[in-house]
């Protein structure tokens, strides 16, 4: 289903090993949450002290439901093409503050964004918050929480 390939990345003093086979991306996605630097888990812990979260089963009662809002995926490029919540937009943490005026220029929308497991989406959903956005929430658990409930899956 997918070609498998290995690239390797000095970011900060740190290796990030990517893995582009959806086997091995679970896998990857689980060591990499375990690896978080005490300085990105100060941040990530202080915007969750500003942001509303909802769980993983929050999420999907609103989308059995089908209750309007926009649900953004804040993940990297390859990771969302490797899989994503179904109905889920792409505006990675790199370009989210830049690009969202055009995507959502309703201040009152409903956004709900999710990452890897809530650190990303709460420092995104803290930085739309401070942009104006009135109705921002991260949802805890994020796509980690959402394959552990082998709920559906889009790519």
């Amino acid at each position: 289903m997918f070609g498998f390939f290995t690239q390797l990345q000095k970011n900060s003093g740190c290796f990030r090993i990517e893995l582009a086979t959806f086997t091995n991306l679970l896998y990857f996605t689980t060591i990499m949450a375990k690896q978080h630097s005490p300085r990105f888990l100060a941040i990530a812990s202080d915007s969750k002290t500003r942001v509303r979260e909802c769980t993983i089963e929050d999420l999907k009662s609103r989308l059995d439901q089908s209750k309007p809002f926009i649900l953004i995926d804040v993940r990297e490029e390859s990771e969302f093409a490797a899989g994503h919540i179904p109905g889920a937009i792409h505006l990675s943490k790199g370009v989210i503050e830049r690009d969202i005026e055009t995507v959502v220029p309703d201040l009152k929308a409903e956004i709900l964004l999710y990452c890897g497991g809530g650190f990303r989406s709460a420092l995104s959903a803290d930085n739309l918050q401070r942009m104006g956005y009135q109705n921002v929430v991260s949802v805890d658990g994020g796509w980690r929480g959402w394959t552990d409930s082998n709920y559906p899956i889009a790519y």
